[in-house]
């Protein structure tokens, strides 16, 4: 493995995955996930193409939550151990993206700990899910628990994925893949999903003070539009960006140059 990548656990339990090799830190709050591990294989291909726009900047650490998470355990708690784990491991504000259930979490751990963030980006995340987005989020752990996995796999990324002939297969290819490396223990999903499901932090956005940005796709299914311009309106001088014609956490050029420019634009030229 090279000196730019790598994967395991902080001394918190908080599984990560890092590349990037620069001296400023960003942290990404990972979406929902089957299992709270290091991703491998195609997975962690994936994130590391995604984030890749931000290696002139950053050493990124894509962060998940501890395994074996507690019945009733809050997305407030969540954030709190990711500011342990921020204050444990770099002992100051970083960046921080939360991506879909990942920027559910931001939002509590940015309000809480604003010592912690010094800027925010709520990828695909809005301050609560769809009601339509709540119901599937909840058969896909109720399928979890019973040991059906690719049907979860196929209900979830199925809920996002265009109708086309190409998105039907990978629907189908990539549940069949979640399916053989799904773990024999679901809890971790299904707390995980709970406590999404109460999430609403409509009330304290405002409590929000770190610079943000919301950005999306305009036609993202788990957070309408009225949801994620709710969203931007709530938090002190937030920006929105939606992308027309795309849906849940959008990637590629166009989302890495605007994401790296909010990010990068109150430092130096020489980052």
């Amino acid at each position: 493995m090279s000196n730019t990548q790598s994967s395991g656990y902080f001394r918190s339990g908080l599984p990560y995955n890092r590349f990037g090799h620069r001296p400023r830190i960003l942290v990404v709050f990972q979406g929902l996930a089957f299992e709270n591990k290091p991703l491998k294989g195609v997975e962690a291909w994936y994130l590391r193409s995604m984030y890749s726009f931000l290696d002139p900047v950053y050493t990124t650490y894509v962060v998940t939550r501890k395994p074996g998470l507690p019945a009733g355990y809050s997305l407030q708690d969540m954030a709190g151990d990711y500011a342990r784990m921020i204050g444990e491991e770099f002992g100051g504000p970083v960046d921080v993206i939360g991506t879909s259930t990942g920027g559910s979490i931001a939002q509590p751990f940015a309000a809480n700990h604003p010592e912690l963030v010094r800027r925010l980006v709520l990828h695909a995340s809005a301050y609560t899910l769809s009601e339509e987005a709540k119901a599937l989020q909840l058969r896909v752990a109720q399928l979890a628990s019973q040991g059906q996995w690719r049907a979860a796999g196929q209900a979830l990324l199925g809920f996002f994925m265009p109708p086309t002939v190409t998105g039907r297969l990978t629907v189908a290819l990539a549940s069949r893949m979640m399916a053989l490396t799904a773990p024999d223990d679901p809890s971790d999903l299904m707390v995980t999903v709970e406590a999404e499901d109460r999430h609403d932090f409509g009330q304290r956005l405002g409590e929000i003070k770190a610079p943000t940005l919301v950005v999306t796709g305009a036609h993202d299914p788990f957070y309408t539009e009225a949801l994620l311009r709710e969203t931007a309106a709530g938090i002190p001088n937030a920006r929105l960006i939606l992308y027309e014609g795309k849906g849940h956490a959008p990637a590629g050029k166009q989302f890495g140059q605007d994401v790296l420019a909010f990010l990068t634009e109150d430092l130096p030229a020489d980052g």
